[in-house]
């Protein structure tokens, strides 16, 4: 008997490889996971097991992660077989002719692609509660609770165990919030580290990138080797690595300067369950032989650069769903976008050509600041959120107020003001889920590295997970199928 929540993908792979399971095996294991588990979490959806069958049939390609079930977030990894809603009603079952570039290197991994995880409208919220799902994505930790966004389907669909890694997307923290929340490990590589194309050159001015949601840092790093690098015709491309990502995680990083932040990055408290994640870290990291020194890059206009953000998003999502009503000819309908979406779109329309400019300019003024302060130091730690996963309903998408929802005093970068900060600046950035609260909460502590620096990041993460290593947690919903605590 195979015990499926015991192995990562790798190891998954090589069960396949030995002849020990087949794919259709394991794909049967994912699908019975999702009958027993997505009824109360709401985070699997567009179920394509008729074609996942016949990819299995046809052969799947000599790939490093062949035969193992996996979910691609409904929202980008535009894929000809596997119709998308992102996230929205407008969207719900667009279909595409080509396939995207990140698309095309997941399925030459020989992964089984099963269907789609739920995502917020447009990706502009830390929580997953779209209504063309019919309902919020709940934690598996504590269902009262969301898994975060916007990624927040693929969080709670790996904590689950109905896929041991899942596809996500990353454009203020859309892959790390998840991981944070749901206890898992989640990286945002370097800007231009993994294609946008073809559908897009960039997303949100440089900002989104792909990502991955995992429960070990080495499934990570396999499926960043098998991803990373500019697609055709990519308008820009990150430095190029010294060696894999796989490599990375079998070297220790060498003891590191790392700059300890317990406050926000304007100084501001964190819940106290976050500071005593980011303190117990940097104890840990102390005994691990590295120099851990309070620190805060304060010279950063943080507040200006999450201003811009505010601004650049909601020129994206007015642009989407412009294109959409244009491609089919007939105006939008009342309720076919959600509140924030509308308010977004009211938003954009006030910010002219020259304010969207002076936005890009001042994310890119915030990158250089922030590398000038990495200068000190190897490694920027902090909490990965202001407070533990947040109850469902707190981020719904029923006001038209968007910004007041984004930078309120009770808003989304009150709740996560770390992530965004190197999705402008670009740096590398991952969560690591070392802290559980007593009422098993998990919260993620968050590692950044010099822009350019993925393998060092992916090292001291690999590091950390050797040194106290959380595999074999295992959230309360799925004790009764029998896996672990």
């Amino acid at each position: 008997m195979l015990d499926y929540d015991a192995q990562d993908a790798t190891a998954l792979a090589a069960l396949v490889e030995s002849g020990e399971v087949s794919a259709g095996e394991l794909l049967d294991i994912a699908l019975e996971r999702v009958q027993a588990v997505n009824g109360k979490i709401n985070a699997v959806v567009m179920l394509a097991e008729e074609i996942a069958r016949r990819k299995i049939a046809e052969g799947l390609p000599e790939g490093p992660l062949r035969g193992v079930p996996f979910l691609l977030k409904d929202l980008g990894a535009e894929a000809v077989d596997y119709p998308c809603n992102n996230g929205s009603r407008l969207f719900a079952g667009t279909r595409y002719g080509q396939d995207s570039a990140i698309y095309a290197r997941l399925a030459a991994m020989g992964l089984v692609v099963f269907g789609r995880t739920t995502a917020p409208e447009g990706g502009i919220g830390p929580a997953t509660e779209a209504a063309v799902y019919g309902g919020p994505t709940r934690n598996p930790w504590d269902l009262s609770r969301t898994p975060g966004g916007s990624s927040g389907g693929a969080g709670a669909a790996v904590a689950a165990g109905i896929v041991p890694a899942a596809h996500g997307s990353d454009g203020g923290g859309s892959v790390r919030i998840p991981a944070s929340n749901c206890g898992l490990f989640g990286l945002k590589a370097t800007r231009s580290r993994l294609p946008d194309g073809p559908y897009v050159g960039e997303g949100w001015a440089g900002m989104a990138i792909d990502g991955f949601l995992t429960r070990s840092v080495r499934d990570s790093a396999v499926l960043l080797d098998g991803t990373h690098g500019a697609d055709l015709g990519a308008p820009y491309r990150a430095p190029p690595l010294r060696g894999t990502f796989r490599a990375a995680i079998e070297q220790a990083p060498g003891p590191l300067r790392i700059a300890l932040c317990a406050t926000t990055f304007t100084g501001a408290p964190v819940h106290p369950e976050c500071r005593r994640a980011v303190l117990d870290a940097a104890a840990l990291l102390e005994e691990m032989g590295h120099n851990v020194v309070p620190a805060r890059p304060a010279a950063a206009d943080t507040t200006g650069m999450m201003r811009a953000w505010t601004d650049i998003v909601a020129c994206g999502a007015a642009l989407s769903v412009r294109k959409a009503v244009a491609a089919r000819g007939r105006p939008l309908a009342e309720g076919e976008v959600e509140g924030v979406t509308w308010g977004a779109i009211t938003h954009a329309a006030q910010v002219s050509g020259d304010r969207y400019l002076e936005c890009v300019n001042i994310v890119h003024a915030y990158g250089r600041s922030m590398e000038a302060f990495m200068l000190d130091y190897d490694i920027l730690l902090s909490p990965t959120m202001a407070e533990p996963p947040a109850q469902i309903g707190r981020f719904g998408h029923a006001t038209e107020d968007y910004v007041g929802y984004r930078t309120g005093p009770e808003g989304v970068f009150a709740y996560s003001p770390f992530t965004a900060a190197f999705n402008a600046s670009g740096q590398p950035a991952a969560t690591v889920p070392l802290y559980w609260t007593e009422a098993e909460l998990p919260v993620g502590v968050h590692l950044a590295a010099r822009f350019g620096e993925d393998e060092r990041l992916m090292s001291l993460c690999a590091e950390l997970e050797r040194a106290r290593p959380w595999f074999g947690r295992r959230p309360p919903l799925l004790r009764p199928l029998g896996a672990g605590s």
